[in-house]
């Protein structure tokens, strides 16, 4: 059976429960955590013994057998997404019920089996025109789950978006998939470093999938998706659907040669993914698009790690790159985990408050301490502080650009300011996040739905606190991970999977026990002297007013003014003031909005002049005869004065 058969029971069960609505539901989260499983454990065996798995259809497409095939870097991916895709299952069971969703809780059980099902489809396709139809079917059920709440409009306008910009991309990887099988004679897909003439077609591989891993200016339809869907959608959307596009970057990578540069070109769109996503974060006021926003600055992070791995490549291998891809494979797996847990967490805020709009949000702790301190937690792994596991990933990062920069040359030249500007994204990520827990978690409630918050139910809690024993889990024992990283490495190089485990790794899993004991122990010393001396509480920025309101604190657009101020340059907040008037002003007002600048100041632009062009073009087609005759003829005559004229000269 495979890998993606198995996730597709999931769905087989969803037809079935729908036989017997009231069974529905629990016989497909049985179903789907069974494929799930099943699908992680046949991933973690392929990790652990470092084999592959191969079968051959035999129905055949394109006039050969479709033949699937997983080894170690897409069992490394279906790790991820099997772990996603179960947590989310069980999320969905109370967030997404059928009592408060009679229509779209059922299309959405059915739609989320197929997108597990072709994500697992895909990461196991080794014929190009398979692998196009499970892009395309992943495609289709991220839309339909996208747009859920078919009611809501910001939903329906985010899903035709996703749609466009998808198959733009499609469009460029049926490009890449049709021009390699016709310089190679075969649909099949596999190492072709040999053939140096197919290094062009790398570009159309990373357009293609760079739309689909949200790589800036790439992102337009990012924001939207993820924070117009339901937040179990967003959740697997953030955590696992885009890192498909980095899949396909690190398969096509390894597999093909590449043109001159390639690396160098992938490591500054990283780097700018990384800086410009955490810059459009800070000047969020909507928590799930800050949160998406997010997505785009870790999929640099993570393309820093693979850019440098292909100037690695460039420069005979050197041992550095398996240290950056390293880390930029483990951010895969961290990105998903935390992103997983703080879309829930921010799912578990919307559904207690009815609102993402932070500066209507605050003092949640109180009613939500479950949801406040798990998210606190995601918010500090994504910030990549020790002792989780964003910090670990950032590390083998940061080792891999650190020896090469020792090496000196060319690479070295790429390493510095890749070091800088990652040291500025994490600071920045860290700003964004204060803001975020601040706002929406401390202080005074700033509106009645916030007073009247109350905790997640425990089945939408349970996948929360597993993400964040796993995020924890990786940061307290860093080394026990490289053996997974192995398999992964050996499918981008052979000798890399023998590369010895970093001695720092362990040092830093005893640096991390010891900080979380320590920083354990001081909170519990703190909570006994506050219980034994009475301490007495005050509000979140009282900011020393003897009654402080609501209206005093700050806001998440007050909170972050002087850094997003350092990049009005590409963010060009769009403002809205009436200044208070005279001695005793009655009314004042201040609005920020942050828009989606490529996509409003670019796409958008670009799109009105085409439809111009077109309504241009359909004037001329109006029916009458003489017109079309006269049309024919000056065409005609064109035709002939350029002829005369190249055949004069």
């Amino acid at each position: 059976m495979t890998p993606g058969t198995l996730l597709l029971a999931s769905g087989i069960a969803a037809v079935l429960g729908a036989l017997c609505a009231r069974r529905a539901p629990r016989l497909w989260l049985a179903a789907t955590i069974a494929g799930c499983c099943s699908a992680g454990l046949a991933a973690a065996w392929i990790l652990a013994t470092r084999t592959a798995w191969e079968w051959r259809a035999p129905v055949a497409l394109g006039g050969e057998p479709a033949r699937m095939w997983l080894d170690g870097l897409g069992a490394f991916f279906l790790v991820l997404v099997s772990v996603i895709g179960g947590a989310g299952a069980i999320y969905a069971q109370a967030y997404w019920t059928d009592r408060r969703h009679p229509a779209a809780a059922p299309a959405g059980r059915a739609w989320w089996s197929a997108l597990l099902g072709s994500m697992g489809l895909v990461l196991a396709s080794a014929h190009g025109l398979l692998f196009l139809l499970a892009w395309e079917a992943f495609t289709v059920s991220s839309y339909f789950l996208i747009t859920l709440d078919r009611e809501s409009r910001e939903a329906r306008a985010a899903g035709w978006l996703f749609l466009a910009a998808s198959h733009l991309g499609t469009l460029a990887l049926f490009a890449f998939f049709a021009l390699l099988a016709a310089r190679t004679g075969s649909w099949e897909l596999g190492p072709l470093r040999e053939r140096a003439e197919l290094a062009p077609l790398f570009w159309l591989a990373l357009l293609g999938f760079g739309v689909k891993a949200g790589l800036f200016p790439l992102h337009v339809w990012l924001p939207s998706a993820h924070a117009g869907a339901p937040s179990h959608v967003s959740a697997v959307l953030s955590g696992a659907a885009i890192k498909l596009g980095v899949y396909g970057i690190a398969r096509f990578g390894s597999w093909l040669p590449t043109p001159p540069g390639a690396g160098e070109v992938v490591v500054f769109l990283g780097a700018a993914s990384a800086v410009l996503g955490v810059a459009f974060a800070l000047g969020q006021h909507d928590l799930k698009r800050l949160l998406a926003y997010h997505s785009v600055e870790n999929v640099g992070i993570i393309l820093i790690g693979l850019g440098f791995a292909l100037v690695a490549s460039a420069h005979g291998d050197a041992t550095w790159g398996a240290l950056a891809l390293a880390g930029g494979l483990l951010h895969v797996w961290n990105h998903g985990l935390f992103k997983a847990l703080l879309f829930l967490g921010a799912g578990s805020v919307l559904q207690a408050t009815g609102t993402r709009t932070m500066s209507r949000l605050g003092g949640l702790w109180r009613t939500m301490p479950w949801t406040a301190a798990l998210f606190a937690l995601g918010a500090a792994a994504i910030s990549g502080l020790p002792p989780l596991n964003g910090f670990v990933s950032e590390f083998l990062v940061y080792l891999g650009l650190l020896e090469a920069l020792a090496g000196r040359g060319a690479p070295a030249l790429v390493a510095v300011p890749s070091i800088v500007l990652l040291a500025i994204t994490g600071a920045l990520a860290l700003a964004c996040f204060v803001k975020a827990c601040g706002v929406v978690f401390l202080g005074a409630p700033r509106s009645p739905a916030a007073e009247r918050a109350s905790e997640c139910a425990p089945l939408m809690r349970a996948p929360m606190v597993a993400l964040a024993a796993l995020c924890v889990a990786i940061g307290l024992g860093p080394a026990l991970v490289w053996p997974a990283l192995r398999a992964p490495l050996g499918a981008w190089r052979a000798a890399w999977a023998e590369a010895p485990a970093p001695h720092a790794l362990t040092a830093l899993g005893t640096l991390h026990v010891l900080l979380a004991a320590s920083a354990g122990a001081a909170v519990l010393l703190l909570l006994l002297r506050a219980r034994r001396r009475g301490w007495a509480r005050a509000e979140t920025w009282g900011c020393g007013y003897a009654a402080p309101t609501a209206r005093m604190q700050y806001t998440a657009g007050s909170f972050a003014a002087l850094l997003t101020e350092w990049f009005a340059w590409i963010l060009r907040p769009v403002r809205h003031v009436a200044r208070p008037q005279g001695l005793f002003p009655v009314h004042a007002t201040f609005e920020e909005r942050t828009p989606e600048t490529v996509l409003e100041r670019v796409v958008e632009p670009a799109g009105r002049v085409v439809l111009l062009a077109s309504e241009g073009a359909r004037r001329l087609q109006h029916g009458r005869l003489q017109a079309y005759l006269l049309y024919l003829i000056a065409g005609l005559i064109t035709v002939a004065a350029v002829a005369l004229g190249g055949w004069g000269s």
